[in-house]
Formats: C-alpha cells, structure tokens, sequence
C-alpha cells in the first residue's frame, strides 16, 4: 500500500481563498470565532466551527451543530465558493513568514500505515476530543482537519517539490502576518515519482494533529458487531 496518494481536492476558486482562509479550528475559542468571522460569510470557520452560527450559549458539541458544519459545507460548494478538482493530485504548500520559508507536500497519508505504525504518534489522545472529529467527519462525509506530518531529509523530495512550485499558484493568501501559497502538481510523472519517492521513506512522524490522525483511523475501521 502507497504510503500517501494523490487526491482530487475540494478547495476555494483562486479568487474566493481569502475570503475563505482561517485559522484552526482548536486555536479559536467559540467567541474569538464569532469575532473573526462577522462580515466574512464564507470563512472556514462557518465549518470548522459552526456553533458560531447558533445560539451564544450552545454546547460547540451538540448534534446541531455537527448539523450546521454540514448545512454550511453544502451551501459553500453549491454557491461554487469551493471546487472539487477534475482529477487526484498533490499540492505542493509554502508557508512564509519574514525570513522564514517552509514547503511542503499536501496528500492523503495511509491509515493502514498509521494502524501498523509507519506514520508514529507521540503524544496520547483523549476520546473526547477524538470523539468530536469522528462525529465531524461522519456529518460532512469529510475529513476538513488537515495533519502535519514530518518526514526524513530528502534531497529528492525537496526537488519535486520545488518542480511543483514553477506554475502558477491556486491559491495565495496572507493571514496573520503568514503568506500561504498553494500548487497544485497535475502531471502523471511527477505524482508517479512522488509517490514512489515517498514510498522509499521508513516513517512519517506526526507533528500536529493526533486526534485528527486517530479519529480517521476510528472512522475506517468496521463497526463493532
């Protein structure tokens, strides 16, 4: 099994990425979202954090609004505000800040290589918190809760990665004082030689988002009989 794959991404018009950027969802509380998102209709935290869309008081893990991150998902893809991409792909993505420049690879990590420990943990989970993805997940039929993964120095990957930066980009927002730049890497050979660049590594190490990592694991799994 591929230890990532290529995959057709629903992601913002190139024009409509600023109106829709926005932080995390575990970095915001309830009322720093509500603040962040007055005037900004299509922001991500209308998904992310729906309970900004319900009552002040609302418990942010009620059943409504799992509801609501759903209802707004389906009124941003109907309003073609986000775009499911013709065909699977990966994106290459830059984060700068000062001086400071980082780049790397968006795709989908194998939960079976997560199960057997190819992609390592470090940190325990609550089943609280893992709860709340999974119930995410099952109400958008989505995963929207990307995970960072490190990987082993790679002189190869560094330049797949930089080829699949010469286009022009899809997406270039700065939020936060962070400029965001995303490309997407549609040609056949190069997803064939970062895929099979990627399957030579040991590992991947998650970095950040170990219940996300865990709640898809969860999610795959068949139910209990």
């Amino acid at each position: 099994m591929s230890l990532i794959k290529p995959f057709a991404g629903l992601r913002p018009l190139t024009e409509r990425a600023s109106d829709v950027a926005a932080p995390p969802y575990d970095v915001l509380s309830s009322a720093e979202a509500r603040e962040r998102a007055v005037g900004r209709p299509w922001s991500f935290l209308h998904i992310s954090k729906a309970e900004i869309d319900l009552a002040d008081d609302i418990d942010p893990y009620a059943p409504e609004v799992y509801a609501r991150s759903a209802e707004n998902l389906g009124n941003m893809i109907a309003a073609g505000v986000l775009v499911r991409d013709p065909s699977p792909r990966f994106y290459a993505y830059r984060m700068t800040m000062g001086e400071h420049v980082q780049t790397g690879l968006v795709a989908a990590a194998s939960v079976a290589d997560y199960e057997t420990n190819r992609i390592r943990k470090h940190e325990f989970t609550r089943p609280d918190k893992e709860d709340d993805r999974v119930r995410q997940i099952e109400a958008l039929n989505a995963q929207t809760g990307p995970v960072l993964l490190a990987y082993p120095d790679s002189a190869a990957i560094d330049a797949l990665l930089a080829a699949g930066t010469e286009s022009d980009a899809i997406a270039d927002v700065v939020t936060d004082g962070v400029r965001h730049t995303t490309w997407a890497i549609t040609d056949e050979a190069a997803i064939a030689a970062i895929g099979k660049t990627f399957d030579t590594l040991p590992a991947l190490y998650i970095a950040d988002g170990h219940h996300r990592s865990a709640a898809a694991a969860r999610r795959r799994r068949p139910p209990l009989t």
